[in-house]
């Protein structure tokens, strides 16, 4: 798993005491309730019926021991006792009291954890398979990958405020259990004459309205991800509605456009885009795929 640097930590720590401060703002009523909401949901607090809940963050679904324990000692002291883990891979809070969050979040950041980009319109957690680094089946581990793409992705300032939620999910395997065609962006991991890149799926989802997406581009070279899934989310961002939550996914401007138009529309924004300076270089690939060991080589080491 992916281990935090200093950067990281300074990041969480800034981000916790700027809630901290919001709530404290919004408790004295210096904050009205709109523009609360809008601070909560960045935050991954949502507020339902009877009470808030806390959504954290499970990159990619890997826990450690110590995180999984800090989970419990959480639900414990600050909420009844349990939690919920979700189907894309977070684990939710349902009764947290609004005064205790920011003691939570700092607990959580001890074992490296968070609630950031948890809810509100922006890219959400990347989801893969349940059996990455293991998986008889795979191509390559696509963890490394979903760590490369949350970095880039968190707190991103063009795409903190889509038109609505935006999920992704890898898969590294010959068999989808990660459900990619489900999700707005699908990415599978393929080796094509010795080198590696993902076929790139765009437009599904559930919900409502659910829809199997369509294939966008049949061969993406990995080292060209950023920059192609950039120029995705740009289509997105300008062409998707915002005056109607139920129509503002990029499932809705798939369906509109066709994938043709659409995957044009992407391809002239990948064109004009700075590709160079968000091509991912092998020393990048490298230095990502140190932080994934599979469990025997784990014991191996131990």
């Amino acid at each position: 798993m992916y281990q935090y640097d200093t950067l990281d930590h300074h990041l969480i720590g800034q981000r916790i005491d700027e809630f901290s401060d919001q709530i404290q703002r919004y408790l004295g009523q210096e904050l009205a309730e709109d523009a609360f909401k809008d601070l909560r949901l960045r935050n991954g607090l949502y507020l339902q019926r009877h009470a808030y809940m806390l959504r954290v963050a499970i990159p990619y679904g890997c826990l450690r021991a110590k995180q999984l324990r800090q989970l419990a000692s959480i639900a414990r002291d600050f909420d009844r006792g349990f939690g919920h883990f979700t189907t894309r891979q977070n684990f939710q809070l349902n009764w947290p009291v609004l005064e205790q969050v920011p003691t939570i979040l700092k607990q959580l950041a001890r074992v490296e954890m968070h609630s950031i980009q948890t809810s509100g319109n922006c890219m959400r957690n990347i989801t893969t398979d349940p059996l990455a680094g293991v998986a008889a089946d795979e191509v390559a581990d696509p963890r490394p990958y979903c760590e490369l793409l949350r970095q880039w992705s968190t707190l991103h300032p063009e795409f903190s405020w889509l038109p609505r939620k935006f999920k992704v999910a890898i898969s590294g395997a010959r068999e989808d259990r990660a459900a990619i065609r489900f999700h707005d962006i699908g990415l599978q991991l393929i080796n094509k004459k010795g080198k590696l890149g993902f076929t790139v799926y765009v437009g599904g989802g559930l919900g409502r309205a659910p829809v199997i997406a369509s294939k966008l581009r049949a061969f993406l070279p990995k080292e060209h991800l950023l920059s192609y899934l950039e120029a995705v989310l740009r289509v997105h961002n300008l062409y998707s509605r915002r005056d109607n939550i139920h129509k503002a996914r990029i499932k809705v401007l798939v369906k509109n456009l066709g994938i043709k138009r659409f995957g044009t529309m992407v391809e002239a924004q990948w064109q004009q885009a700075d590709r160079e300076a968000l091509l991912l270089k092998e020393k990048d690939f490298a230095r990502m795929q140190t932080f994934f060991q599979s469990p025997v080589e784990a014991l191996e080491c131990a």
